[in-house]
């Protein structure tokens, strides 16, 4: 098998999180299934394993379980107009070249069809973003005693730029910025940096929490906002994000990671009295967590008080309390950064080359 192949094609028998970390690590968002001769039995895609996860799936599932069991493929002879037709149709961005016996040859990419394209063009959104920059960042100290949270170093800039990069890939380019600590500092920054794109900022007089300053955009026009903390850096599809949200007419949408956690110890079940049920020897769990991005429609904003702290977790108590929809959009755990935490800060210090 040669070295292209490798990076798109797994066993059936791989797991589903053993499947997430091998499209991080080779940067695909589809991979194709094959048994021991190479023959193809179905593609699987990062929206497959969102779609699983939703249903309650868990992570330990043999991939070969939930992929697409009829993918789109080409033969020996194509033409490759035909290609670029299906890849805009269908929205994909690999297409499998299999022979009479079903055989994986090759794998098209975008590269590869459209050669004047490096990668696929990203869907434009025209939505406002917001930072929450306000905190401290204790969990820095003692950078955060010198520099504000949104200010620490990745590399050759600062951790909102990486952020904000991110967004204009997108098209994005409106960003309001809440600021409290060091809140000098971060207006400095911006008049200094030269950044192209339009920075308004939310002046937090008393710490707001993790949701108050929202409250200050009630007035805006704009239907929804993302919302992201200045801690992190999601490396997702922002678009399929959006749309996701409005198809299913949520009001607040949380992006989640899949998180795969082994307890190195026999865990010890007891009944009353103390009395020993059972151990369970390093048992493993697949749980969701809260990555501090969301999409929210404005109209939640008239939840939040005024002048007042409001985290997020208040907000999304209320909104559901209040009998709105609140869903989750499951992205996989190398998918997102969080720069908050020394061990992830390191991580990220190696993935942008410092």
């Amino acid at each position: 098998m040669n070295e292209k192949l490798k990076k798109f094609l797994i066993p059936g028998s791989f797991r589903i999180k053993d499947a997430m970390r091998f499209m991080s690590t080779n940067g695909q968002k589809e991979i194709f299934i094959v048994n021991g001769n190479n023959q193809l039995l179905g593609s699987l895609s990062d929206g497959d394993i969102r779609k699983w996860i939703l249903k309650g799936g868990g992570l330990q599932t043999k991939a070969g379980q939930i992929c697409n069991k009829k993918p789109k493929v080409i033969g020996e002879d194509f033409a490759i107009e035909t290609v670029k037709s299906m890849m805009l149709e269908f929205k994909i961005d690999a297409i499998p070249q299999i022979n009479g016996k079903r055989q994986v040859q090759n794998v098209l990419v975008w590269g590869d069809v459209f050669a004047d394209k490096i990668s696929r063009p990203k869907e434009k959104l025209h939505i406002p973003v917001v930072i929450m920059a306000g905190g401290k960042g204790t969990r820095l100290d003692p950078f955060t005693k010198i520099l504000p949270k949104p200010l620490i170093p990745v590399g050759d800039k600062p951790v909102i730029e990486w952020i904000m990069e991110r967004f204009f890939e997108y098209g994005m380019n409106h960003f309001y910025v809440s600021i409290n600590h060091k809140a000098r500092m971060i207006r400095s920054y911006f008049q200094e940096a030269q950044i192209p794109c339009r920075v308004d900022f939310l002046q937090e007089n008393i710490p707001l929490g993790t949701a108050g300053s929202l409250k200050m955009l009630s007035v805006n026009r704009a239907k929804k906002f993302l919302v992201t903390n200045s801690d992190v850096i999601i490396n997702s599809d922002y678009a399929e994000l959006v749309r996701f949200h409005d198809e299913h007419r949520y009001d607040l949408t949380l992006v989640v990671s899949c998180r795969h956690y082994v307890i190195p110890y026999g865990v010890c079940d007891i009944i009353q009295g103390g009395e020993l049920k059972q151990i369970r020897e390093k048992p493993e769990y697949d749980l969701l967590v809260n990555t501090g991005m969301y999409v929210i429609n404005r109209n939640l904003f008239k939840l939040i008080p005024k002048n007042k702290a409001f985290d997020i977790t208040d907000l999304i108590a209320k909104v559901k309390g209040q009998g709105f929809r609140v869903g989750t959009f499951p992205i996989n755990e190398q998918s997102w950064i969080d720069v908050g935490q020394w061990e992830e800060y390191h991580k990220a210090l190696k993935m942008f080359g410092a």
